[in-house]
């Protein structure tokens, strides 16, 4: 049976990757997201994940063309920087809209139709940044740690649905996402200039990542497979580095943060 796999935030970066990926593996891909960017062989619906009705009538339609949703992978997402003193508290829940409560509409609509067809494999995009909350994108940090709580808490909750859930953790990933994130300065004279330099130092390790490619690899092997890992990251490093942040004491791994993206 060829399984019915939808991505969201599919229009670039790593969901495009995705998407790209289980098609060729012989899933039909929907891509809901907001940009018409049309992937030979994917189906674009446009879908605006912060908004209800969008994303409950792009899920009705994959169900009226299929009858069913096997996979779910939620890369929609985005970005912003700066201290949150200074942050304009619209953008710190837009922040908290597109990353947790997006993934949380898309999740919801697709739910009833796995639990029914007791299967599904529901995949979301968290960021090593949840594991290591980054000074200066401390909305962002916040945002990917909280879906890695409400991923986990999920899957105690769908378990005898025969419903599976995980989450990637990409590290730095070259992707246009740099160029997109709301970057706020306001403030840096008063931080000595720290704004600025850590979010420049952040963007730089971006530019020098992993590709789209290799991150949704990870994200489409997670969508595929029986029994996924509930949380990984995207390479050995990044594996390393969330495995020493919860083993070294907190005092210490602050410390390390703090000289490499605060200082």
């Amino acid at each position: 049976m060829i399984k019915i796999a939808v991505v969201t935030g599919a229009s670039g970066g790593i969901g495009r990757e995705t998407a790209a990926i289980l098609r060729d593996k012989g899933c039909k891909v929907y891509d809901l997201s907001r940009s018409d960017n049309p992937q030979e062989g994917v189906d674009h619906i446009r879908c605006d994940v912060t908004d209800e009705a969008s994303v409950k009538a792009a899920v009705s339609r994959v169900i009226d063309e299929n009858g069913r949703v096997d996979i779910l992978v939620s890369c929609a997402g985005m970005g912003i920087s700066g201290a949150v003193e200074f942050t304009d508290p619209a953008d710190s829940y837009r922040q908290m809209d597109v990353n947790l409560f997006g993934t949380d509409r898309i999740v919801r609509a697709v739910l009833p139709y796995m639990r029914r067809q007791r299967s599904g494999r529901l995949v979301m995009t968290s960021s090593v940044a949840g594991v290591t909350p980054i000074p200066f994108q401390t909305w962002y940090s916040a945002s990917k740690a909280a879906i890695i709580s409400y991923a986990m808490a999920l899957q105690n909750e769908v378990r005898p649905y025969g419903i599976r859930v995980a989450v990637v953790m990409p590290g730095d990933i070259k992707t246009g996402f740099t160029s997109a994130r709301k970057k706020s300065v306001e403030g840096n004279e008063e931080y000595s200039g720290r704004i600025e330099r850590s979010v420049s130092k952040m963007e730089k390790d971006e530019q020098n990542g992993l590709s789209a490619a290799y991150a949704g690899k990870i994200l489409a092997n997670a969508a595929l497979k029986k029994s996924p890992k509930p949380v990984r990251s995207t390479g050995f490093v990044y594996s390393l580095l969330c495995t020493l942040v919860k083993l070294l004491p907190t005092r210490f791994a602050q410390w390390v943060l703090y000289q490499l993206y605060a200082k």
